[in-house]
């Protein structure tokens, strides 16, 4: 579904991103974890064509994304839920999964997408005519995830969900990730800090280190790799 081929982006003189490559297929769960620092959002950028790659190639659904805007990229099927969350803060909930789906034009399918975001968020439902910047962080989190999933993507691509929130909140926040994927059919893109939890979710994973992949392999594997678990799962 996405292809990063030799991948290098730069922020000016400062290479972010040193030749990645990386396949993500449809229907799975991919994970890309890493320190801070590591290059893991710019990953993301470059995909979305925020910053966009002085070279190699990105491509979605055999189409190359490096000659698209990032609305037109967002039309094509991908979505991004940035880190920090960034909702809108003086609109409300219902608001602001409305700006998600701002795309598109099927007012029924945008209807019944808004429903199922409350089935899977509750707590969203209660505070439809709240304003964004008034919820927990917990619920801005739940709140970004939904605004992306209203633009009906085939790719979601995640920022570090789990920045910030209590533990609770963050296992809920992953639970919710697994059943988009599984009920949705949705294929995801998970940067994560959280090593661990990301592992346990994903299907396969990469390790990044100073904007080169370092390790690719299944998540199972990656779990019992001595180096990943001394570097980052503390054991």
């Amino acid at each position: 579904m996405l292809k990063i081929e030799d991948v290098n982006t730069f922020y000016g003189n400062i290479q972010a991103l040193k030749g990645i490559s990386i396949e993500i297929n449809e229907g799975e769960v991919i994970t890309l974890i890493g320190a801070n620092g590591a290059g893991k959002t710019t990953t993301l950028m470059s995909i979305c064509g925020i910053v966009p790659p002085r070279s190699g190639n990105i491509t979605f659904l055999g189409s190359s994304l490096l000659d698209k805007e990032p609305d037109e990229i967002v039309a094509m099927g991908i979505s991004q839920v940035p880190e920090g969350r960034r909702i809108f803060p003086y609109l409300t909930v219902q608001e602001n999964l409305d700006m998600g789906a701002f795309l598109r034009k099927d007012q029924e399918g945008i209807a019944r997408d808004r429903e199922y975001i409350y089935e899977l968020f509750p707590i969203l439902a209660e505070r439809r005519n709240q304003a964004g910047g008034t919820l927990s962080g917990g619920e801005q989190q739940m709140l970004a995830i939904s605004r992306a999933i209203m633009a009906r993507p085939k790719l979601l691509l995640l920022d570090e969900p789990s920045l910030g929130l209590a533990p609770l909140i963050v296992l809920q926040i992953f639970d919710i990730i697994k059943k988009i994927n599984t009920e949705n059919k949705t294929t995801i893109f998970l940067v994560e800090q959280n090593a661990n939890l990301a592992l346990k979710t994903a299907h396969r994973g990469y390790v990044m280190e100073n904007g080169a992949i370092t390790l690719a392999d299944s998540c199972e594997n990656l779990l019992e790799n001595e180096a990943v678990r001394k570097a980052y799962l503390g054991m």
